[in-house]
């Protein structure tokens, strides 16, 4: 198993963000205006890894939207995604460039069930060696497919957008800046990261990620 907690339930969130809210004044008060925090874990394996590509540089509801087109045509596994023409994906929403990232992801037959006990730094290094996988999409996978406690997303738009807001920064903090602000929030970064998606969805009224 992995050394690093896992989240398995919403009592694990709760107890991360009891943690964040004692450390950081800051935390304490967004989570006054979200409330509870939701659990987000998803199921592993290829799918929400593909979910993930088509949600890259698109709206949360254009993401939706496509996803839901893969799903009524039955396309969201790799054996499906392989044998798709390019025209069929297309008339889902996927750019040719994200056709060439599902196929890539089809082919590379990942042992996902060996990510689960794997490393952190293992689990991205496997993942990212998938062409249109980069670290954010197994940052994402490594938090909510996988359930690991301490994983953050820090070239995420909308964590760097909450980030700004929060702790009144004049700019958007880089990825570089904010993955060092976040080692404060160790060893539950993933709460913080969930926590922040929330404050993001009341400063801005619309949802940060999928």
């Amino acid at each position: 198993m992995p050394s690093e907690r896992i989240i398995m339930t919403p009592a694990c969130v709760a107890e991360g963000a009891a943690w964040l809210a004692g450390q950081e004044p800051r935390f304490a008060a967004a989570l006054e205006l979200t409330g509870a925090l939701p659990l987000r874990r998803r199921r592993d394996g290829f799918e929400p890894l593909l979910s993930a590509i088509v949600s890259q540089q698109v709206s949360v509801a254009a993401a939706d939207a496509i996803w839901a087109r893969l799903r009524t045509a039955k396309l969201t596994g790799p054996r499906k995604i392989l044998g798709a023409t390019e025209e069929e994906l297309r008339a889902c929403g996927l750019s040719r460039q994200k056709i060439r990232y599902a196929r890539e992801l089809a082919a590379a037959r990942i042992r996902f069930g060996e990510l689960r006990d794997a490393p952190l730094e293992e689990v991205i290094a496997t993942l990212v060696a998938v062409p249109g996988i980069g670290r954010w999409t197994a940052e994402i996978y490594a938090m909510f497919s996988l359930g690991r406690a301490d994983v953050f997303a820090p070239g995420d738009l909308a964590l760097q957008e909450a980030v700004r807001l929060l702790f009144e920064l004049d700019s958007r903090p880089s990825e570089r800046i904010l993955r060092d602000m976040a080692a404060a929030w160790s060893p539950w970064r993933a709460v913080a990261a969930r926590l922040l998606w929330a404050y993001y969805r009341v400063a801005k009224q619309r949802e940060g990620i999928r």
